[in-house]
């Protein structure tokens, strides 16, 4: 699977590598994703999400089924 936060949409980015002769090389920044298992007391169930750990943050000021709604809307979610 890739590697996108399903509540932020952060994904990886490219950039260089840059040496001490400054020579740039070619490489991937990833985002910090977890896949964590979060209950959602409006459904009654489990529910697996591969999150950023600034998507940890957005669910624990929120809560889960507001950040889980308002992802579906943005499009970051089925």
């Amino acid at each position: 699977m890739s590697r996108i936060c399903q509540i932020t949409g952060k994904r990886p980015i490219t950039g260089h590598h840059v040496s001490h002769s400054n020579i740039k090389t070619n490489r991937w920044f990833y985002p910090n994703i977890q896949t964590k298992r979060y209950f959602v007391p409006e459904e009654n169930r489990w529910v697996t999400l591969k999150v950023s750990a600034a998507g940890m943050r957005i669910i624990n000021k929120k809560g889960v089924y507001a950040s889980i709604k308002d992802a579906k809307a943005k499009g970051f979610m089925k």
